[in-house]
């Protein structure tokens, strides 16, 4: 493998993360959703820290909260791209758009419910 073709791998690297940074900024700029999802992630692991919850604690809450905030990108995609593709009324459209928010409800359930479990553990 010469330089040239490895320089050229990792430019195209990092044209993929400036996209993804970009989708990133776009969703907390236009999505309010994302940034209470952002708020939160910060709250739970401020007091995870704070409080000196364990490294295991703290992995999971990281992993939760991932998952919510991945889940949530995931919907605004799936918004964006039926509102491309259907931009008037359909019930199809609409029940795609149903189902990305129930995944996006579902991961919080899930978030809230570990969140909670290792809360009560540390304050009860």
């Amino acid at each position: 493998m010469d330089l040239k073709s490895n320089r050229n791998r990792r430019s195209r690297l990092f044209i993929c993360f400036k996209w993804a940074f970009e989708g990133l900024m776009y969703a907390l700029q236009t999505e309010r959703n994302v940034r209470i999802h952002f708020t939160a992630a910060i709250v739970v692991l401020g007091a995870a820290f704070a409080f000196n919850f364990s490294y295991y604690e703290r992995l999971l809450l990281f992993g939760v909260i991932g998952f919510v905030i991945g889940m949530e990108l995931v919907n605004t995609a799936i918004e964006r791209l039926v509102d491309l593709v259907s931009p008037g009324e359909h019930p199809l459209a609409k029940r795609a758009k149903d189902v990305g928010a129930a995944a996006v409800l579902t991961a919080v359930c899930v978030a809230v419910a570990v969140a909670m479990t290792i809360f009560f553990h540390h304050f009860m």
